[in-house]
């Protein structure tokens, strides 16, 4: 049994509206991304190149993942029979391997510049970080409503908090070196630019993970699924249960079920159908139903 359509349907909707939402988000990243990146090359910050590095992952990102929404709504082939929407997955896991690299590189960097901290231009970068920030900030906004929709999405997001927390970070530290000299304070910036994206991008990282290891989603409880198809009339056993995620928001269940004597089959299917879909969520459903007794497993639906 498998009872998917308007599932498809709506996510094809979101995913042209989050299209839009990661163009325009782009355009925004390419513009600043630029300017950034000549203003802590003038300014000799450490802090300002790194947040200009971390935006040009974000506009790689927001890039990836506007291919990785794009190839997802191609239709299924022979080939690929559940389509491309584990592109999303592969672009978010691309995206947090890329943030943890940048990172990697700016440790080492900050490394070098604490043993001998380099004069800063601190109004100059002040001023630079403070645009920075609040073009992540409309980045942010644009995204908003889509990130709790798609982990592709999520992942794109991520970027641009990420990357506000450096803007920050890149204005406290401008701020102590404009007012006090302290010119280790775009080092230590760096430093803690790269925890938080450390951080937030190990999340992301393990979540992709997961769905490309097709571990249950960590909302659903298998046991509980299973016990509430068994509470379902005529279901007396369900066995060989699988849960796994398609991708974000897609979650799909096969099962094989053992209906008792005298129950109608396509009555069966209905109910649970109509039990996963209401108690759980879960609308991409293949259920193989079993009579009773010597000639289980001969029927298949």
């Amino acid at each position: 049994m498998h009872d998917h359509s308007g599932h498809h349907h709506g996510h094809g909707s979101l995913r042209a509206q989050n299209r839009t939402r990661l163009a325009w988000t782009l355009g925004l990243t390419l513009v600043y991304m630029l300017a950034e990146a000549i203003g802590g090359y003038w300014a000799d910050s450490l802090a300002l190149i790194a947040d200009a590095g971390h935006m040009l992952s974000d506009a790689v990102a927001l890039g990836l993942s506007l291919f990785a929404s794009w190839i997802a709504a191609r239709p299924a082939t022979s080939q690929h029979t559940y389509g491309y929407y584990r592109a999303e997955i592969l672009a978010a896991l691309a995206n947090g391997a890329l943030l943890i690299a940048i990172t990697i590189g700016v440790f080492i960097e900050a490394a070098r510049r604490l043993g001998a901290p380099q004069a800063v231009e601190g109004p100059l970068m002040l001023g630079i970080a403070a645009g920075g920030l609040l073009v992540n900030l409309l980045g942010m906004g644009i995204l908003h409503s889509g990130k709790s929709e798609s982990l592709n999405m999520h992942g794109a997001w991520l970027h641009l908090f990420t990357d506000a927390l450096g803007s920050v970070a890149a204005l406290v530290a401008g701020g102590l070196i404009w007012s006090l000299g302290w010119y280790a304070a775009d080092p230590i910036a760096s430093v803690l630019i790269g925890i938080l994206i450390i951080y937030s991008s190990w999340h992301l990282v393990m979540q992709a993970i997961s769905i490309l290891m097709e571990r249950t989603p960590g909302h659903l409880d298998v046991d509980a699924v299973r016990n509430a198809m068994l509470s379902a009339d005529g279901i007396l056993e369900v066995h060989d249960l699988h849960i796994w995620t398609i991708t974000s928001g897609m979650e799909s269940l096969s099962a094989h079920v053992v209906l008792a004597a005298g129950f109608e089959t396509y009555d069966a299917l209905d109910r649970l159908r109509d039990l996963l879909h209401d108690q759980f969520g879960i609308d991409h459903i293949t259920i193989q139903i079993e009579p009773e007794g010597p000639a289980r497993c001969r029927n298949s639906f």
